[in-house]
């Protein structure tokens, strides 16, 4: 009896097995602990640089010394972090980035002059946003809204 052709048949599904086995022990590696930890990195990162750029528009908004202000200035910021939604608070005089991953998020304090007596306000990610500025030379209210 000749039992050659089986012998390439079993070769065949060995290799089949062996591929399959190595293709998903990679995928649960990348997508179990690798690509997360990546996106968690870039989200972090990203909600940073959101930070820092809300920090700087509102100290670009607040016009050099004048007898009344007045000034609305546009922001841009990103719809999501993460593939989430969040929001950027005052908090007293700073801005906080508020974010369901714990592991995105900050806090930061516009460098404003005297003059600013307060920051108040919040915007809401996915949302145009704006900074308004508004008072008279020695009491100016910086705040943060959607523009609806």
């Amino acid at each position: 009896m000749d039992n050659r052709g089986l012998s390439t048949v079993v070769e065949k599904l060995l290799s089949m097995g062996l591929v399959l086995l190595y293709i998903g022990l990679l995928s649960t590696t990348l997508y179990g602990g690798t690509v997360p930890a990546y996106q968690s990195a870039v989200g972090a990162e990203l909600g940073e640089r959101t930070l820092a750029e809300a920090t700087a528009r509102v100290e670009q908004a607040v016009p050099p010394d004048a007898r009344v202000v007045s000034a609305t200035v546009r922001v841009d910021i990103p719809a999501t972090i993460g593939g989430s939604g969040y929001s950027v608070l005052t908090d007293g005089d700073a801005l906080v980035l508020d974010h369901p991953d714990p592991s995105i998020g900050g806090r930061t304090r516009p460098v404003v002059p005297d003059r600013v007596t307060e920051l108040r306000g919040s915007w809401e990610s996915g949302s145009p946003t704006v900074v308004t500025v508004a008072g008279t030379r020695g009491n100016v209210t910086v705040t943060l809204e959607d523009d609806r």
